[in-house]
């Protein structure tokens, strides 16, 4: 069984600055590309940012030079540093990464964790 642990999510002053943090558990062989994605109320789900095993990164135009994306491969985490934030990241977050469950089967899998809300309010 695979889990991912979403944490530090909150309410934040536009401006500010929050860490995310998503720790991956469970019966895992490997990680490949690990991401964050965000909802909004009444909006699709949308990518935020993507990482590579190799550290390779993928950001939405809309976060460019305000998210830092980073991983801990040996620990299973993975963080999104947000500043600068805006009202218009309100949303859910979600952690997302493809999973490899053991040596036998070349298969990533793709797994959610639960979400954390972020708020960005004056």
């Amino acid at each position: 069984q695979v889990q991912l642990v979403e944490s530090g999510g909150g309410l934040v002053q536009p401006g500010g600055s929050l860490r995310l943090s998503c720790a991956a558990s469970g019966t895992i062989f490997s990680i490949g590309s690990m991401g964050w994605y965000r909802q909004a109320p009444g909006k699709q789900r949308e990518l935020v940012a993507r990482i590579t095993s190799g550290g390779d990164t993928k950001f939405a135009d809309s976060v460019k030079g305000r998210f830092t994306i980073s991983r801990d491969n040996a620990k299973n985490t993975l963080d999104l540093q947000m500043n600068t934030l805006k009202p218009e990241d309100t949303a859910a977050y979600y952690c997302n990464a493809l999973i490899r469950l053991d040596y036998s089967s070349s298969t990533y899998r793709s797994y959610w964790g639960q979400g954390t809300q972020v708020t960005v309010s004056a």
